[in-house]
Formats: C-alpha cells, sequence, structure tokens
C-alpha cells in the first residue's frame, strides 16, 4: 500500500479518507514509536491507537483489533507483533521488519547503558533508594495494564466469566499458560455457533468509521497483494527465519560449546519466545524460574529491579530479557573477566535476538493466513476469548509482583508498609488521575530516593 509521500502531521479530516503514506514517512513514525512506547503491552497498544487508528487513520478499527486479536494468541510481545504486523501491511517485509525492529532497538541500547550503571553503581544508597521508590509503582502499573486491556476485552458476561475462570486456574491450580490458551479458544470456538453476537470483534459498539472516518486500511479495502496467502511466500519465510536462528546459535557453539552462558542464553530464550503465551505479562514468571532459579544468571531481587528498568524504559515488557541478559553475560563472565561489560552487551543482545526473531516470524508467515480471516466468525471468536484469557493472566502477575515487593523476605517476613502506601498511591494517581507513566514512576524514584536519604535503614539489603 506504499504510495506518494504524504508528509503532514496534522489528523485527517474527518470526512475525507487519508492521503497514502509512504515508506519514509512510515520509517519516521515507527522510530518515534520506539522511544515513546512506555507503559507496557497496554500502553503501547494504546498509543498505536490513538496514532494509527483515531488520529492518522492508517487502519480501521476493526482491521487493527483483528490483528491485535491474533498478536495476542501468539508466544512474544504482542505490541512490538501488532506493529510488524501494521507494518507488514502497509509495506511489505521490509515494513513489518522496520516497523517490528524500530519497536526494540531504543531500548535495547537504553538497558544495556542502564544495565551497566546498575551494576556498577547499584550498592550506591542513592541509586538503591530510586529502586525502592519505583517497584511498588511497578506492582500499581501492572495492575493497570490489567484495567486497561480489561476495558477493551470484557465485553460482556462471557468474556468476565473467562477472564475470573483464568485467574482461579492460574492463581489456584498453577495451570500452564498455554492450556489456559487452549480451554480459551475453545470456549469462544463453540460458544460462538451458539451466542454469535457474544464473541464478535468489536463487541457491537459500532465500527470505526462511525467514530473515526474512514481509514487508509478499511474493513472494506481490498487485500493487497503480497497479504494473500503463498505456499511458495510461506515456506521462505520459514526457511529464512530457521537459517536467522540456526547460524548465530551454531557460532555460539563453536565459540563457546554447549554448556557455555551464551549458548544456554539462546537455547533458553528461544524456548522462552516458543512456549510462554500473552505477552510479557505471562513470559516474566518462566524467565524467573529459568534466569534466577535455573541458571542462576541473576538473583531474585535483581529481577525486580531488573523489571523496574524494564518499566521506565521504551520498548516492550519483555525487553528485561536484555537486563536479564546483561547482568548474566557480565557476572558469569562470558568473555572473560578483563571484558566484563562486552560480555554483558553481548549477552544482551544475543537474548533479544533470540527472544524476538520467532515474533517476526510468526508475523510475515502467517499475516496472510490472517487477513484472510478478517470478517470471519470462527477465527475471531477464539482470539477474543483468549484476549479476555490474558486479562486475568495479567492479574494474577500484579499479585505476583505485589507479594514479592510488600514481603520482600517472604510472608514470614515484616510487611513493607512504606512501599504499600507507595503503590496505593501510584494505583490512585493512575486510575484516578490519569498520570503518565514516566511522571508517576519519576516521582516514586524521587520519593525511594528522598526516604532513603531521610532514614538510611529503610531499604533492605539486596
Amino acid at each position: 500500500m506504499s504510495a506518494t509521500t504524504s508528509t503532514t502531521q496534522a489528523p485527517t479530516p474527518a470526512g475525507t479518507a487519508p492521503a497514502p503514506v509512504s515508506f519514509a514517512e512510515a520509517l519516521r513514525f515507527w522510530l518515534k514509536l520506539g522511544f515513546i512506547s512506555f507503559g507496557g503491552p497496554a500502553g503501547q497498544i494504546a498509543i498505536m491507537h490513538a496514532e494509527l487508528v483515531e488520529r492518522r487513520r492508517w487502519i480501521s478499527e476493526r482491521r487493527f483489533l483483528h490483528a491485535l486479536n491474533y498478536c495476542m494468541l501468539l508466544p512474544g510481545p504482542e505490541a512490538q507483533q501488532l506493529a510488524t504486523y501494521i507494518g507488514w501491511l502497509m509495506h511489505r517485509t521490509w515494513g513489518g521488519i522496520v516497523a517490528g525492529a524500530l519497536f526494540v532497538l531504543p531500548s535495547l541500547f537504553i538497558l544495556i547503558a542502564l544495565s551497566w550503571i546498575y551494576l556498577r553503581f547499584g550498592h550506591v544508597p542513592a541509586v538503591a533508594g530510586v529502586f525502592y521508590g519505583i517497584k511498588p509503582a511497578v506492582t500499581a502499573l501492572v495492575l493497570h495494564a490489567a484495567h486497561r486491556i480489561g476495558t477493551r476485552a470484557l465485553k460482556n458476561r462471557w468474556m468476565w466469566a473467562i477472564a475470573a475462570a483464568a485467574f482461579v486456574a492460574i492463581f489456584a491450580f498453577d495451570t500452564p499458560f498455554p492450556a489456559i490458551v487452549l480451554a480459551a479458544g475453545l470456549v469462544g470456538h463453540f460458544g460462538a455457533r451458539r451466542w454469535p453476537a457474544v464473541f464478535a470483534l468489536g463487541g457491537g459498539h459500532g465500527g470505526a468509521k462511525q467514530g473515526y472516518g474512514p481509514a487508509l486500511i478499511d474493513d472494506d479495502t481490498p487485500m493487497p497483494a503480497h497479504a494473500r496467502f503463498s505456499r511458495n511466500g510461506f515456506t521462505r519465510v520459514l526457511a529464512v527465519g530457521l537459517a536467522l536462528w540456526a547460524l548465530p546459535l551454531a557460532a555460539l557453539v563453536a565459540a563457546q560449546g554447549l554448556q557455555g552462558t551464551l549458548t544456554q542464553m539462546g537455547w533458553f530464550f528461544t524456548k522462552a519466545a516458543l512456549l510462554t503465551f500473552g505477552g510479557a505479562y505471562a513470559v516474566l514468571p518462566y524467565v524467573y524460574q529459568g534466569a534466577v532459579e535455573h541458571y542462576q544468571w541473576l538473583s531474585g531481587p535483581q529481577m525486580i529491579d531488573g523489571l523496574a528498568l524494564g518499566e521506565t524504559t521504551p520498548g516492550p515488557l519483555i525487553m528485561v530479557v536484555a537486563f536479564v541478559g546483561f547482568v548474566g553475560g557480565w557476572l558469569k563472565q562470558a568473555l572473560g573477566p578483563d571484558a566484563l561489560f562486552l560480555g554483558g552487551a553481548l549477552a544482551a543482545t544475543v537474548a533479544t535476538w533470540f527472544t524476538f526473531l520467532p515474533s517476526f516470524i510468526f508475523i510475515l508467515a502467517g499475516g496472510p493466513l490472517v487477513e484472510a480471516t478478517h470478517g470471519k466468525l470462527g477465527f475471531t471468536a477464539p482470539l477474543s476469548a483468549i484476549t479476555a484469557a490474558v486479562v486475568g493472566v495479567i492479574l494474577n502477575l500484579a499479585l505476583f509482583f505485589a507479594y514479592h515487593v510488600l514481603w520482600p523476605r517472604g510472608f514470614a517476613g515484616p510487611f513493607d508498609a512504606v512501599s504499600a502506601l507507595i503503590a496505593a498511591g501510584a494505583a490512585v494517581a493512575l486510575f484516578r488521575f490519569k498520570v503518565g507513566v514516566m511522571p508517576l514512576l519519576g516521582a516514586c524514584a524521587l520519593l525511594g530516593l528522598a526516604l532513603t536519604l531521610a532514614a538510611p535503614g529503610l531499604v533492605p539489603p539486596r
């Protein structure tokens, strides 16, 4: 759909269709998005919806939600996959690659720098105080994310019931998330046969045309040639993707052997990318279990600190894997004791590469199949149900973080009332006053610093 250049930055008048978007204009937007995409998946999806659906009208709301539900089904970061999908839909393969890569690269470079500062100066009281204030705010942010996604996904009592069942399954019975996804998909599939309106994408709230005007990729826009399924194209994407995975992993095995830190990271983050669903909020417990408990690349408190750093930087929240990789590469001396920074930076890059590569393959190979299902309830109904189930999983993760923040030494240890007050204040700021992510984190960081300087014994040792 690339065509003539349209450099106008003002919103298109509601009654007229947007001008075609050039690759250069799209590239500038994706680069900007890479630096402003704060707030985790919910915030990032909200930013893309506001910019691409409401303001620029590059894509209609129904097409946007159709793509989003597919990305929610996939393992990996749904916001980054959504950007890749829309970039591919607009400007073919390179459009998707550019959109997805620019969503990640700014965060990778920023996190490498912040991880180095953390390891070099993290035990300085001032730095510890900053993290003490940020961590309760992160708990509030995760809870707010559940609310944000829930308001979009829980359109009726059926969706509420699915979300509640998913929460009980993972919280009380430790049900694997793939099983929850499968069960929700089956409920959507069979439920839509009897109650189609319940599972219809959009929930009967009206089409995007009525709210925002005609879009460049509208509900009835013909499918572009590159979005049509081709067996040769599908096979070619899979072959290239497999090569991009196998060659770097083989190089790591040749350089370090099967038990080398970087090799283990390549294999572990491949599994994390393929075996976990629901984006960052669902994958983090798996990463915690593997990186902290099994491989011992970092400690539990360091993992929480990494999440706090991830919340303060743009890009997908799952970019915490770059922090995990950097700390593991540094502490395990991946390139030797004389190259700690290079070892950490390379490990962060390895973790990022193997985490995000499958996402590009899923979108570029599966996009044509998904476009063929546009408007077909048999496909959209299971995805609507899965989106509802993810809300319950995110709520469970909020409790997971709250436990580690409010009881830093476990239930047998003391309750951290100060952290609880910070978390409650952050929640009020988010829900009641709609405070942005960065102002909130900045205020909580300053509060934590002030409390630490005023009461040096407040912050527990890491």
